[in-house]
């Protein structure tokens, strides 16, 4: 049982029973010591299977821990307590409901149907859920919750939290009144029960005299003091943890636990997991010298037996785009040179990024498989914003009309809907077309839903596509709804990158500065006083640029993405990617205010729980490591220029190969090429000056603005040059392309967003660089 184990994990395996502090690092094999730890106990006679808790951060984690050590020993699991924290408060509160002062058959309320109590709560009692949306209150109930306070224990310091403690013991009462709980009160009334109740707590604290926790480093403050409760008779706690991987602080983990623990607890004795048995000598030093920039830390290094490997790759794209297209190539020749698609992970800091990644597989017909997540056009936010804007298209699409009439919420309920739909089929018609033949109150707020779509159509029509769109999310309140919610700053980032994803088609199919609901003219023009291009008709001539952005998610939200079994590519973010490895990853937008995001940048907490993450991020590889970064960036439809990751300069040289030139990057000058674009040493083949592999097939194409500068007369251009317009006002080039009289610059005006001026015509003055 223990022969194929290490020093290290053979001593935390066999330790004498005392309470010890496990710190694991990546790849260390911290569930293989967690599980031959509870069985060797078992086996030497220090404790009863029933003797033992286990305590999980996922049900996953649960059914492997229970499967791995029935294959050590030959033992039934039915009785052996191993699971979640609410998994396990669920099945204490059940054996005791009584003393817990809850009916036999309480009910668990999800996230969702916690929402749903709260919204009928606000209304029975005539709370204005303006003044208190719900997403706001059940946000401030479940942090009360969670740090273990009943309404009489929160601090109240305004008239503004006072209700809110008063909705507080309104949601107690029609709770208690109704037999049910929430998640967070799961676990505040298993601890209340413990404390309260002598000799119910006296029972577990005799029976468990094992307490063992894995993922120790995401405990909250509440699950701290339940651990510590169920240990006050005597108990052990091996708790396995690495606080080097601590990224959950906006779920309430607090990392200052395991140093809490080793004060409390351990008394010094603490293990350290270090021998790594997942990646190479680079990608473990580059993970070392990064995360030694943290403060406070408990301290543990990594290394490995199997060698340095190759060093981690670096490329620099001028954009994200081109960043992507690379990305595309590089994985075409991983593939090629006999890696499995399923073996290689594209890591990414914020949703929002997939969406540029997602367009590049998919142009490439290259099958991927978004972990954790749904594809761009798959995400809630973003259909029901395509349902507006597929409703500006065409009032009589009933489908999109169904998915948004009462989203964001304006008082149109289901029996308004059925009539809605009965006067439909009555009358041969659309739901939009039987608006007027619905009577009372849903009727008139069918009517106003009507009219928003129609003031939306009229006041967007003549505007460019991602205006267009812009106009609608703030138009649509959809903007305002995820505002109030939990995880609404990701789903607002992945709306604002909708804007940046109808830019970047329209630009792709010559829809530039056209307006988005009028068909296109058959022929460009230039305008002779301003020098404005105006561009021609795409190939799909006489769609609207609105209704070829709709057909163009359609078709991406409907193929390329892998069906169950199939060799894919992996997306997902880098919170997403705990606990998972792969051979290749790529970690990609490497750009301050990006990773580490700029939320962060404000406190050092922030900032040292970013360079986890990205601790996280470089450890998931096992051979290769690709770091990406792009000198601009298309951000709710504009084009934004961003300095590197501070990450970058936190791993030493040695480990890092850079694939493009370091002379570029513009305001942080990283000095001279180190060794120019190189070879590459996994597949032996040579780069051309962006890193790019030659694979026999044309090149994606690339966005249009590539040049660096061009020539009109005896006037040199450049992009992020600055320059004046007589009518335009000021702007920075952000695009050039041609040549000579025919040379065209894309310019971002400051007041009038993103023209493309015909050079030869224009009359710019040059105001900076």
């Amino acid at each position: 049982m223990i022969e194929k184990l290490n020093p290290q994990q053979r001593e935390a395996v066999t330790l004498e029973p005392q309470h010890a502090l496990v710190l694991a690092g990546a790849g260390s094999g911290k569930t293989r010591v967690l599980i031959t730890r509870m069985a060797w106990l078992i086996q030497n006679g220090q404790a009863s299977p029933f003797g033992l808790l286990a305590v999980t951060f996922t049900n996953k984690a649960a059914r492997e821990m229970l499967t791995r050590i029935t294959a050590i020993l030959p033992i039934d699991t039915r009785g052996l307590w191993v699971g979640t924290f609410h998994g396990l408060c669920n099945r204490l509160l059940r054996a005791h409901h009584r003393d817990a002062g809850l009916p036999q058959a309480f009910q668990i309320l999800d996230t969702a149907d916690q929402l749903a109590a709260i919204k009928r709560l606000l209304k029975a009692n005539g709370i204005d859920d303006e003044k208190f949306p719900p997403r706001d209150v059940q946000r401030f109930i479940n942090g009360a919750k969670e740090e273990g306070q009943r309404p009489d224990d929160v601090e109240v310091w305004d008239s503004h939290r006072r209700r809110l403690v008063e909705i507080y013991q309104l949601y107690e009462a029609q709770c208690q009144r109704e037999g049910v709980v929430d998640f967070p009160e799961l676990l505040l009334r298993a601890y209340e029960l413990l404390s309260r109740n002598a000799p119910v707590r006296e029972h577990y604290q005799r029976r468990f005299r094992h307490i063992l926790v894995d993922e120790f480093q995401d405990t909250n403050t509440l699950q701290y003091k339940w651990l510590r409760l169920l240990a006050g008779g005597g108990a052990y706690i091996f708790a396995v943890g690495d606080d080097d991987q601590s990224i959950y602080a906006f779920r309430g983990a607090n990392v200052g636990n395991m140093a809490d623990f080793e004060r409390d607890y351990a008394h010094g004795t603490v293990i350290r997991l270090e021998q790594n048995y997942r990646s190479y000598g680079h990608i473990l030093d580059a993970a070392n010298a990064l995360i030694d920039h943290n403060s406070g830390r408990l301290g543990k290094n990594l290394w490995t037996e199997q060698g340095e490997g190759e060093p981690i790759r670096v490329i620099e794209q001028p954009s994200d785009g081109m960043e992507a297209h690379w990305i595309v190539d590089e994985i075409r020749a991983l593939v090629a040179d006999g890696r499995a698609r399923r073996e290689i992970a594209v890591l990414y800091r914020s949703n929002a990024q997939s969406r540029v990644l997602e367009h590049g597989l998919f142009s490439s017909g290259i099958p991927y498989k978004v972990y954790g997540g749904l594809r761009f056009f798959e995400r809630q936010e973003i259909k029901h914003a395509l349902a507006y804007l597929r409703l500006l298209a065409n009032p009589d699409d009933d489908t999109s009309w169904m998915r948004v009439v009462n989203f964001p919420a304006r008082g149109i309920g289901a029996r308004t809907l059925e009539q809605q739909a009965d006067a439909a089929r009555s009358q041969d018609t659309s739901l939009y077309g039987a608006v007027a033949r619905v009577p009372g109150k849903g009727g008139a707020n069918l009517a106003q839903f009507a009219t928003l779509i129609q003031r939306m159509a009229e006041d967007t029509r003549q505007l460019p596509l991602p205006e267009m769109v812009e106009h609608v999310l703030h138009a649509s309140g959809l903007l305002d709804h995820y505002k109030g919610e939990r995880e609404g700053a990701e789903r607002i980032e992945n709306l604002n990158e909708l804007i940046t994803a109808a830019a970047v088609f329209a630009s792709e199919e010559n829809f530039d500065g056209l307006p988005g609901g009028v068909v296109p003219r058959s022929e460009p023009v230039t305008d002779a006083a301003t020098g404005e291009v105006l561009p021609g008709a795409p190939a799909d001539g006489g769609l609207t640029p609105l209704a070829a952005f709709l057909s163009h998610a359609a078709l991406e939200a409907g193929d390329n993405q892998a069906e169950a079994g199939q060799d894919a590519v992996q997306l997902m973010t880098v919170h997403a990617a705990k606990g998972l490895e792969f051979d290749a990853v790529f970690i990609t937008g490497l750009e301050e205010g990006l990773f580490p995001h700029e939320n962060s940048l404000l406190e050092q907490s922030g900032l040292e729980e970013e360079r986890r993450l990205m601790y996280v991020a470089i450890t998931r590889a096992r051979e290769r490591l690709y770091l990406s970064l792009a000198q601009s960036r298309m951000l709710h439809g504009q084009t934004r220029y961003a300095m590197r990751s501070r990450f970058l300069t936190e791993i030493p040289e040695q480990h890092l190969k850079w694939l493009t030139p370091r002379t570029g990057g513009g305001s942080q000058g990283y000095g001279a090429s180190q060794g120019g674009y190189g070879e590459d040493r996994w597949s032996g083949a040579s780069r051309d000056a962006f890193g790019r592999k030659p694979t026999g097939t044309a090149a994606p194409r690339a966005p249009r603005s590539v040049s660096s500068g061009v020539t009109v007369g005896d006037r040199q251009f450049r992009i992020g040059m600055g320059v004046r317009h007589a009518r335009f006002g000021d702007g920075t080039i952000v695009g050039l392309s041609g040549s000579g009289q025919d040379a065209q610059a894309q310019i971002q005006f400051r007041d009038v967003g993103t023209k493309t001026l015909a050079l030869g015509i224009a009359k710019l003055d040059v105001i900076a660089g």
